[in-house]
């Protein structure tokens, strides 16, 4: 059975990747599970500048996930160099690092300063930051604004290029033909949609910004639905993600034509669901007489 995916020109060595949030920048989990069941972890967001995040409170569960609106706080990508880094580097797993910014030059520099590193696989592009040169409308809204920034980004690395879709627009397979004409070599299909929680009691918003990022299995079928519908628009690869919390769900982004899936709330209810999907992964594939994840695509009776 070969479960690898190519990704521009690298390969993972399997389809199960670890999405950015959930997942730190690895250490955290270390003694809890076994990477080599990995294929890639996507990190924890990497912008130019250290960031604080919202104020608190940031997160909140739901009756189906969890509500957050952590504001994409981080090191910063020196910081990420020089502390970071050197454990990433010790894994079997793939190593991409999420890049988020405020503007386009921001993403440009944020990969300029990591590209000479060899143990970086590839970037994921968060495009559902603001621009805050176009009056905070997110990039990812934007079809000719998600283009350019992947044109002027494939000019900067040779390394995988994966653009992470918001599901927050009209038509998501408009914004993934975008980021395929402009040289993009993989879709992360879906970031979290926007959601609110108010307390009745003090008549407010729970979370200190207001609005969050909504992720958890209350999100899935929305998330397999997108994800089917930019399989069908792009002829590049498929990242799906949203609400996947055992194999079965996992199973249900490959069918729909996904060739990798991100496992992002599931984390923090079992440490150890990656290695637990991959082998419920792989005994489908052996019932079904399967070998390759382009075989899964062929299963599915739409």
């Amino acid at each position: 059975m070969d479960l690898s995916v190519k990704i521009g020109k690298s390969t993972l060595a399997n389809p199960i990747g670890v999405a950015s949030g959930t997942f730190g920048y690895g250490s955290e989990y270390e003694k809890l599970i076994d990477f080599s069941s990995i294929g890639a972890i996507y990190t924890k967001a990497v912008t130019l500048h250290p960031r604080a995040g919202n104020d608190m409170p940031r997160i909140i569960e739901t009756p189906s996930g969890l509500l957050n609106s952590i504001g994409l706080a981080n090191v910063g990508v020196d910081k990420f160099i020089t502390d970071k880094l050197p454990f990433l580097r010790t894994l079997p797993s793939a190593i991409i690092p999420n890049i988020a910014g405020a503007t386009e030059d921001e993403y440009y520099s944020v990969v300029k300063k990591l590209d000479s590193s060899n143990e970086i696989f590839g970037y994921e592009i968060n495009i559902s930051c603001p621009n805050v040169k176009k009056g905070a409308l997110a990039f990812g809204t934007d079809p000719e604004m998600v283009e350019s920034l992947t044109e002027n980004l494939r000019a900067l690395t040779e390394k995988p290029l994966i653009i992470k879709l918001t599901p927050n627009v009209t038509d998501i397979s408009v914004i993934a033909k975008a980021a395929e004409n402009g040289g993009a070599d993989a879709i992360s299909c879906i970031n979290t949609l926007i959601g609110m929680v108010i307390d009745i009691n003090n008549k407010r918003p729970v979370l200190a910004a207001g609005t969050g990022g909504l992720s958890g299995p209350g999100i899935r079928p929305v998330a397999v639905a997108m994800t089917f519908k930019v399989c069908k628009a792009v002829d590049i690869p498929v990242i799906g993600m949203g609400g996947i919390m055992n194999d079965e769900d996992a199973l249900q982004f490959f069918l729909a034509g996904a060739s990798a899936i991100q496992i992002g709330t599931g984390n923090f209810v079992d440490p150890l669901i990656s290695n637990k999907i991959l082998e419920g992964v792989q005994n489908y594939c052996k019932e079904e007489r399967v070998n390759t994840i382009l075989e899964l695509h062929g299963l599915f009776l739409s």
